[in-house]
């Protein structure tokens, strides 16, 4: 049976995600900020909890781990070994494995850094666990990371497979969108895209998670060596840009300045 995926909503924007399969009571959650709507979304559905999948330090995503832990001290908390994670017991970087017992779901992680020192991913059975890496349309701000550091893990989400779905932790998109068209005002994916949103939100429905396929289309910072985006970024710039990551300088610099 497939992996279910499903959003937990948390906070204002938060995404927190439950893995199940149908034909079992194993479950796992992706960065519980809070574990109030974990614990009851899992009572309503009868699961137990195996494993919390940690992307990086930031409380939004981390702030569940104890009270989680207190009512299932049996699941596993992984996380990124490059940063302080509460309870952290599988400590976790580029290229190591985790395989869910009881689920039947593995996965490889990844070091992406930028929007933090030492934020990882999680790829497997055609899914991306971003965390605050990427979002819909957009990206994480540089926090405790590198600007050159969030570029480069943005190219490695860019090389990867176009039909991968791609689950973040925040419902950003549409106003992701609205920066994305000041950079591009003419790129029709974009548009189309932002209304496809739009008319998901008013149902009330996530418009995540997407596909990197899309995001290559739509989402200037996985567009970095785009003419059309370098134009943009030169503009604002003032001045000529050498390589990918004066680019992505540029446009998240732009976005926090005079958008945000």
């Amino acid at each position: 049976m497939s992996l279910l995926i499903e959003p937990i909503p948390a906070f204002d924007d938060n995404y927190i995600w439950l893995l199940h399969r149908p034909d079992s009571q194993v479950c796992a959650v992706v960065d519980p900020g809070d574990e109030d709507p974990v614990i009851e979304r899992l009572r309503a559905k009868g699961l137990q909890l195996a494993a919390i999948l940690i992307t990086h330090k930031h409380g939004d995503h981390t702030g569940g781990i104890r009270g989680l832990k207190q009512r299932w001290p049996e699941a596993v908390v992984y996380g990124p070994a490059r940063e302080s994670i509460p309870m952290l017991e599988r400590p976790l970087g580029e290229g190591e494995r985790v395989a869910i017992g009881g689920l039947e779901a593995d996965f490889i992680v990844m070091d992406v850094p930028g929007h933090t020192e030492g934020h990882i991913a999680y790829l497997g059975e055609g899914v991306l666990f971003c965390g605050d890496t990427l979002f819909g349309g957009g990206c994480g701000r540089v926090f405790s990371g590198t600007y050159e550091q969030l570029s480069d893990s943005l190219a490695r989400f860019a090389e990867l497979p176009g039909d991968t779905l791609a689950y973040c932790a925040h419902e950003y998109t549409l106003a992701n969108l609205g920066f994305a068209k000041w950079v591009e005002p003419e790129n029709a994916a974009l548009l189309a895209r932002e209304l496809q949103d739009r008319a998901r939100r008013e149902r009330g429905e996530p418009t995540v998670p997407s596909t990197l396929e899309l995001e290559l289309a739509t989402n200037p910072f996985l567009r970095q060596e785009q003419p059309t985006v370098i134009a943009a970024a030169e503009k604002w710039a003032g001045q000529a840009l050498p390589d990918r990551h004066a680019v992505f300088r540029a446009l998240r610099t732009w976005k926090d300045r005079e958008y945000d």
